[in-house]
């Protein structure tokens, strides 16, 4: 059966990094007969350059319309002076509103060959497999009222407000839940509940809930110590849960563990098990168009797009082993490199792992 993928390159690196993502799955789909079958659009300023906006109705409505969408990155400096409302990145939190992409799935894993690629002691991270679980479509990113108005003294004050119903909270708890019950039985959520309301009621829900998962240890931590743990202790972890502004922070700091932020694949899922993926990194605009980008993380979420969205975990696992197997040989793009390794380009990043398919 012909299974349809949205290919949404974006701007910056993006489309380097999707290029090398769509050659290892044009490889895996000839290799082990996928169907696999692409569409294009456009996202972010790409598209702001294009049609004014950063993401059209139309495109919105296609990549509804396909089995799920493969994203490079948005965003770039040239776009910054526009207005907020048609800025690149509204592309993104449009996406997700209007795909109900509320459940983000951020892996963080070292491969052993990266140990000393990390910016912490090989002892530390060595053996790392986390999963943080990150909401996606509330919270203080799309809560209403926001913006900057001018008080009654002439001073201007931004505002935005901090907001989620209990639905919202279930929804996401219960995705936790479920993977931490495919992996080792541990849920850890994140809040900080000692001063926010929003998040009182995000544990009383959580706790609410646990009951229902007898098999998986419920554990609370405020986001401060949160984020103090994942530098002292990250083992400690394996399914992190926590709302959009606090997952945005800590899924960014656990990349790092993992020696680059270019190795983290991403998920954002729907109810339907409908899935937009692309890497935890931007558009990186500072080394866009100098082949030195790291596709890993971008062949990475493909192969969750194929593992999630689109039933076909044989293909999953064939590039994930192709992406160890190329790590094994010491090949490495800049951001991982260390001494003793190759230092290899985006596009020979790419045809490496399409060679050991």
């Amino acid at each position: 059966m012909t299974k349809k993928v949205m290919i949404l390159p974006g701007d910056g690196i993006g489309p380097e990094i999707v290029e090398q993502a769509m050659a290892v799955l044009e490889a895996a789909s000839g290799k082990l007969n996928l169907g696999l079958r692409f569409e294009r659009g456009l996202i972010g300023g790409a598209s702001i350059d294009t049609h004014g906006e950063p993401l059209t109705d139309a495109a919105l409505e296609a990549a509804g319309e396909c089995d799920a969408v493969l994203l490079g990155a948005v965003g770039g400096p040239q776009w910054d002076t526009l207005a907020r409302e048609i800025r690149p990145e509204k592309g993104l939190l449009k996406i997700r509103s209007g795909l109900g992409l509320y459940a983000n799935l951020r892996p963080a894993i070292l491969y052993p060959q990266l140990a000393d690629a990390s910016s912490l002691k090989p002892e530390v991270v060595s053996g790392l497999d986390i999963l943080i679980v990150r909401e996606l479509t509330g919270g203080i990113y799309f809560g209403e009222p926001r913006g900057i108005r001018t008080l009654e003294n002439g001073e201007r004050q931004g505002f935005n407000t901090y907001v989620y119903s209990e639905s919202e909270i279930e929804r996401i708890a219960r995705s936790a839940f479920e993977a931490a019950q495919k992996r080792n039985g541990k849920l850890c959520s994140v809040d900080k509940a000692n001063v926010l309301e929003v998040t009182v009621l995000w544990r009383e829900v959580l706790d609410r809930l646990a009951p229902e998962y007898p098999d998986v240890a419920l554990s609370h931590m405020y986001v401060d110590n949160a984020a103090m743990q994942l530098v002292r202790a990250p083992k400690q972890f394996d399914v992190m849960v926590t709302g959009n502004m606090f997952g945005d922070i800590l899924s960014d700091a656990a990349a790092m563990l993992t020696g680059s932020i270019g190795m983290l694949p991403s998920a954002s899922l729907n109810e339907s098990g409908f899935g937009l993926y692309e890497p935890c990194h931007g558009s990186a605009p500072d080394i866009a168009g100098q082949g030195i980008a790291n596709p890993l993380a971008t062949i990475l979420s493909a192969a969750m797009m194929l593992r999630y969205s689109l039933d076909m975990s044989e293909a999953a696992v064939a590039i994930e082993a192709a992406v160890r197997k190329v790590l094994d040989q010491g090949l490495r793009t800049a951001d991982i490199h260390t001494e003793g390794c190759q230092k290899v380009s985006t596009a020979e990043m790419g045809a490496a792992v399409v060679s050991a398919l």
